[in-house]
C-alpha cells in the first residue's frame, strides 16, 4: 500500500507495511531486539493499529485506513541521554513543519502533541533504548489524523477535517517524513532548535489552569528547561513540571 518516499536519505528507505499490529511502537522495538542493526530510518506502519499507545497510557483513537499510525527506528547515538529531550523537539518540529505548510494555527502542545487550533490531531510517544551513558536507539511512534471525520472526543480534529478535502496517504506519509528527516538532520548537526520549539509551543504566555496532583493552580507557560521540563510562571515563581507532575485543564 505504502511506497518508499522519493526525497528522502534514508527515513522510510526501509519501509514494513502490515495491515493490522496491536502497536508499531511494539513492532519496532521487536525488531531492535531481533536486529540491532536494523537500518536506521525504518519505518513500521499500519492501516489498523488496535492498540496503540500514548503518553500517560493514553490509547490512540484511529478510523482505520483513514489516518497514519507509524514509528520510526533512529539511532540518535550522538545525543548524551540527558539531552534526549533535543529529539522530542526535532520530531516535533518536523510534524509541525508539515502541518504548518498545509493548514493554519497549528502548534505543538508541550511535550509531544499537535493542536489545530485547541483540537489535537497528531500524537508521538518516544521510546528511548539507552545503556549506560549512551543513548542506543529511539522507536518514534506517530499517529496523525488525516482523513477521519467523526472523533469520539471533540478535542481531536484531522487535517482533512481542518482542510475541507481528502487526503492521499501514501503522498502525506512521504512529505512528512521528508520534514521530519530535515529536523533530525539538524539535531545532527547539532542545529540549536530551542527558539523554533518555543515559538510554536501551544498556550506559552496565556493564563491557563493546571492540575498536579491533587493542586489546581492558574500559571502561564514561559518555556522549558535544559532537559524539556515545563516551566510555569505561578504567583509565587517559577515552577518545572515534567510530563507525570502536570495537566493543562
Amino acid at each position: 500500500m505504502y511506497k518508499i518516499p522519493a526525497n528522502t536519505l534514508f527515513t522510510g528507505q526501509t519501509l514494513v507495511y502490515m495491515p493490522e499490529c496491536h502497536s508499531t511502537n511494539a513492532e519496532a522495538l521487536k525488531a531492535l531486539q531481533l536486529d540491532p542493526k536494523v537500518s536506521e530510518g525504518t519505518v513500521i506502519i499500519t492501516s489498523n493499529q488496535t492498540a496503540g499507545r500514548g503518553q500517560r497510557g493514553n490509547t490512540w483513537e484511529s478510523e482505520p485506513g483513514k489516518n497514519l499510525t507509524f514509528s520510526i527506528i533512529l539511532k540518535p547515538s550522538f545525543l548524551h541521554p540527558k539531552d534526549q529531550f533535543r529529539l522530542n523537539m526535532a520530531v516535533s518540529l518536523g510534524l509541525y513543519d508539515y502541518l504548518n505548510d498545509q493548514v493554519s494555527d497549528v502548534k505543538i502542545k508541550w511535550p509531544n502533541d499537535i493542536m489545530l487550533g485547541n483540537q489535537k490531531t497528531c500524537g508521538m510517544l518516544i521510546e528511548n533504548q539507552i545503556s549506560g551513558q549512551q543513548l542506543l536507539s529511539s522507536v518514534v511512534g506517530i499517529g496523525l489524523n488525516v482523513n477521519q471525520q467523526t472523533f469520539t472526543l471533540s478535542s481531536a480534529t484531522s487535517v482533512a477535517k481542518q482542510k475541507g478535502h481528502p487526503f492521499d496517504l501514501n503522498e502525506v506519509l512521504g512529505e512528512l517524513l521528508q520534514w521530519i528527516e530535515a529536523r533530525y538532520l539538524q539535531l545532527r548537526a547539532q542545529v540549536d532548535m530551542k527558539a523554533d520549539y518555543l515559538d510554536a509551543l501551544y498556550a506559552k504566555g496565556e493564563k491557563r489552569n493546571f492540575r498536579s496532583g491533587d493542586e489546581v493552580f492558574e500559571g502561564v507557560i514561559t518555556g522549558i528547561d535544559s532537559v524539556g521540563l515545563l516551566e510555569v510562571e505561578l504567583k509565587n515563581g517559577k515552577r518545572y513540571f515534567d510530563l507525570k507532575q502536570i495537566q493543562m485543564i
